[in-house]
């Protein structure tokens, strides 16, 4: 059935906004676009004026269109819609120019979490008289406590078949800021969203309630430890004058580089068309870069800890929970702060204000240096030649649940472009009986984790996150090569016994492309461009180095449920051909997700990946074994990978860096 636009946007010509500004192809939706949608869909006799909407992002156009856009072309606008609207959930796709709806039919799972769902969830669980008895049994009544609302998994259970499961276990209420610091241990509700109801209350006994409040303002710091550190100079980052980036609409244009920006409800933020100059030659290296998966399973087998294996991103959203950043906490001062369109249950537009920082630094470092001892002499000392280092940082912060995840995408003069995630936040903590370590229930209740402070272990735990990098380096035509580092062989006559060579392989198909990095088997990855030369004749590429973020688990992830929807932390390395639809490795739908649509299942069709628009998948992560420095709140741990050019500039791209006057 067509619909039309309202008149609010009908006179708007193909990927105008109600702004007036037309929109790149990859820009995200518009506060206007967004209401335009929700109107679309609600002309629908099927929609009704209730209907809630977990879903509405942008449907990128086919790749060819959007490499074929220029400024001022008209182009294809349309949105990707997941919507509830009485018993029936739908997927469709909504053409912001015509006004039709297509593609209209039953979800193909469960779509993701609802922020009405989390207080519904609560609501459920205090109002029932199960789970009111059990509170009572504790001292504690309803209004006493504040819950938290959990993904449940998926664990192929009979009982799983039909709801819509989270779990819910509780904290007493705070009396600082720290929400965490009493959970109510060994009480859970298991809600079934769909039927809206409590199916079970878990009761496996009174445990302790900490009586510490366990406050990180500065303020409960002061009062807890007696004094603050003295007031210091403070170090800080500034910059003089105007920054040297620009922002037009989604574009941002700095040194030699120039990308654009969206904010999606999953992944957070996106960004595209990621080209360099090589000397007035504007050149491609990525079509995109964004989040894919987050995947950060707990490793305690207690009734209320085995199923608490979150997929952040896919069940609950990086974009929807981004959190306004701090100037000078978060981003420097001088930092540009821009805001993100999101929107919420019933389809209205929100904005969420300093969502993302772009900023330049300098900190000390230098791009390139040399000191030439040859030039040197007594009647005059030369001095090192070299440029400082700046760099363009785009930063964002989500916060699910407990954890802060910072999220940086970093660009240098040298042509590198480093992609970084910091965790920070708070642990989750398990109430237990044990003050000591040298008390009789510690060995035991310490099994899974680590006593922080008396009354709260933090259990043992994995952070995973997967990218999709969708690399054009030079154009569609890549392939993807492991350059080993080998024992060489010696030739007779040589006094050296060993050295080492490379050894380039260049996989073929999806299947061969997986890779584990091990430092006992050296290697460089990297994707490179066959059909062109440069400099004195190399296929240009860019290197993956994996730094500190490889982190392999013993999970299961072919008999484990949760691993298995998660299957791609086996392998640091994935690649596949381009399809559009496949952009995140955990699968469309993570909500109770079976794993049969993900990455490692998408491999085993072994497409061919030979000379083709090659996507590579990164999985980087880190194992969290708590400590008591984690408590009670954590350091930012920082995990990254650097994207190298290698062969892509006939000379350091840095040379032109100009001294400071």
């Amino acid at each position: 059935m067509k619909r039309h636009l309202s008149t609010t946007c009908a006179a708007m010509a193909l990927t105008v906004l109600c702004g007036g500004a037309l929109a790149h192809p990859l820009d995200g939706l518009s506060k206007e676009e967004i209401a335009e949608v929700v109107t679309i869909m609600k002309s629908d006799d099927r929609i009704s004026d209730e209907a809630r909407f977990p879903l509405i992002e942008l449907k990128e156009p086919e790749k060819a269109e959007v490499l074929a856009w220029k400024e001022g072309d008209e182009g294809p606008r349309a949105a990707t819609v997941h919507v509830i609207s009485g018993d029936e959930t739908y997927k469709a796709e909504v053409d912001l120019v015509s006004g039709e709806i297509s593609d209209f039919g039953a979800i193909g799972g469960q779509h993701m979490v609802l922020l009405e769902e989390f207080i519904g969830a609560m609501d459920l669980a205090l109002s029932d008289e199960n789970f009111v008895a059990a509170l009572a049994k504790r001292d504690l009544e309803p209004g006493d406590v504040f819950c938290l609302p959990l993904t449940a998994g998926s664990f192929d259970m009979e009982a799983e078949a039909g709801q819509r499961l989270m779990k819910v276990p509780c904290y007493v209420n705070p009396t600082g800021s720290n929400f965490y610091a009493k959970p109510i241990e060994g009480l859970y509700a298991v809600v079934d969203l769909a039927g809206k109801s409590v199916v079970e209350v878990i009761d496996n006994g009174v445990v302790p309630v900490p009586q510490d409040a366990w406050g990180y303002m500065e303020e409960e710091v002061e009062a807890r430890t007696g004094a603050l550190r003295p007031e210091s100079n403070p170090a800080t980052l500034r910059q003089e004058g105007d920054p040297n980036f620009t922002i037009d609409g989604s574009m941002v244009n700095w040194d030699i580089w120039r990308f654009r920006w969206r904010v999606d409800k999953r992944p957070g933020v996106v960004l595209s068309n990621i080209e360099v100059n090589d000397r007035d030659d504007w050149r491609s290296v990525l079509y995109q870069a964004h989040l894919s998966e987050v995947f950060v399973p707990y490793m305690d087998p207690d009734e209320g800890w085995y199923w608490r294996t979150y997929m952040d991103s896919g069940e609950y959203g990086f974009g929807i929970f981004l959190s306004p950043l701090r100037a000078g906490v978060d981003c420097p001062s001088y930092a540009r702060f821009l805001p993100a369109t999101v929107h919420d249950d019933l389809g209205n537009p929100i904005e969420i204000p300093d969502a993302l920082c772009i900023f330049e630094r300098n900190i000390g470092d230098p791009v390139w240096r040399h000191y030439e001892i040859f030039a040197q002499s007594e009647e005059q000392s030369v001095p090192a030649e070299g440029r400082p280092a700046s760099e363009l940082v785009v930063r964002s912060a989500s916060q699910v649940g407990n954890y802060d995840y910072l999220i940086d995408y970093v660009f240098e003069q040298n042509g590198r472009i480093r992609v970084m995630v910091g965790a920070t936040g708070l642990d989750a903590v398990k109430g237990v009986a044990s003050t000591s370590m040298e008390d009789a229930t510690a060995e035991q209740e310490t099994r899974y984790g680590t006593l922080i402070v008396p009354n709260l272990v933090a259990p043992n735990h994995d952070h995973f996150f997967n990218f999709r990098l969708d690399f054009d380096i030079d154009g569609q035509d890549n392939v993807f090569m492991r350059t080993g580092l080998v024992k060489g062989d010696m030739p007779d006559g040589v006094p050296r016994r060993s050295m080492w060579v490379t050894e380039a392989k260049m996989p073929k198909t999806e299947m061969e492309a997986r890779y584990r990095v091990n430092p006992a088997t050296p290697a460089m990855y990297h994707i490179m461009n066959m059909g062109r030369k440069i400099g004195v004749g190399h296929a240009p590429g860019y290197m993956i180095l994996p730094q500190n973020s490889v982190a392999y688990s013993p999970l299961d992830t072919e008999n484990d449920p949760p691993a298995k929807r998660n299957a791609y932390i086996d392998y640091t390395f994935w690649n596949t051909p381009y399809v559009a639809s496949e952009r995140y490795a955990g699968g469309e739908y993570a909500f109770q997700s079976d794993g049969s649509d993900t990455l490692a299942e998408w491999v085993k069709q072994d497409r061919s990946i030979d000379n083709t628009d090659i996507v590579t998948w990164y999985t980087m992560g880190f194992h969290h074994v708590p400590q008591m420095e984690d408590w009670p709140v954590m350091s930012t741990m920082w995990k990254g990978i650097t994207l190298k050019p290698y062969n892509f500039f006939p000379h350091n791209p840095a040379l032109t860096v100009r001294l400071p006057k």
